[in-house]
């Protein structure tokens, strides 16, 4: 299977390097580009997209708000998305996280990363960067994280859900927020990795999360997960 990949990124030099690079891959394609979040948006609808690779900050309906009025598309909701930006430590990062993208990468990434990280997007079944979105979601709200109180409002909600758990489900979603791999996670539970897919499938599908970034920010703004500052 071709994945289809859409470029969102106002700068066309850098969506023509993306391109470049993208097609380059045999399994992997360029189905549309867009300047902004408003184009993005449409076009992950009628390109049937299976990857955006969103930058945040574009003119108009930028990275954050695409984000969103994507992930609540139930017609799109297949559709994965990357966030790209030049400040791999920022708000919006975590706000875009919170909105349903299943990761971010730097730009200023290798080319095999981005590449991977296409590819894990695509599959669904694994958190880009873990290491890296586990620190800044750590980092940012050990912080108070979104000035509207996003996180406090969320709490309740989050606990309510947890409730629905069993205790081996709880127990995979603090090592999936510790950013292991279901190999990690079955290695240290004793179990099978397809043990450990069911658990973590059972949990999305409690949690209403979309891919393994969402019960990441689940697990920390619930409070089940506590931040480790340095």
């Amino acid at each position: 299977m071709t994945i289809r990949v859409l470029l969102a990124d106002d700068q066309a030099l850098l969506r023509s390097a993306f391109k470049v690079l993208v097609d380059s891959e045999p399994d992997m394609e360029v189905v549309a580009e867009a300047a902004d979040g408003a184009q993005a948006v449409a076009l992950a609808r009628s390109a049937k997209a299976d990857v955006v690779l969103m930058d945040i900050r574009m003119p108009g309906t930028d990275g954050l708000a695409a984000t969103r009025m994507i992930t609540e598309d139930p017609e799109l909701s297949a559709v994965r998305i990357v966030m790209l930006t030049t400040f791999e430590v920022d708000e919006y990062v975590v706000r875009s996280l919170r909105a349903g993208a299943s990761g971010f990468l730097g730009k200023g990434a290798e080319p095999e990363e981005l590449l991977n990280a296409i590819r894990i997007a695509a599959a669904g079944e694994a958190l880009l960067s873990p290491v890296a979105t586990r620190g800044l979601i750590a980092r940012f709200l050990a912080q108070g994280g979104g000035a509207d109180g996003e996180e406090g409002q969320n709490a309740p909600r989050h606990s309510e859900r947890l409730a629905a758990l069993t205790t081996r489900e709880r127990e995979v979603l603090v090592l999936v927020a510790g950013g292991h791999s279901n190999d990690e996670i079955a290695e240290r539970l004793h179990v099978s990795p397809l043990t450990v897919k069911t658990h973590v499938n059972r949990t999305m599908s409690k949690l209403g999360a979309r891919d393994r970034a969402q019960l990441v920010v689940t697990a920390y703004e619930s409070g089940l997960v506590r931040p480790k500052v340095e």
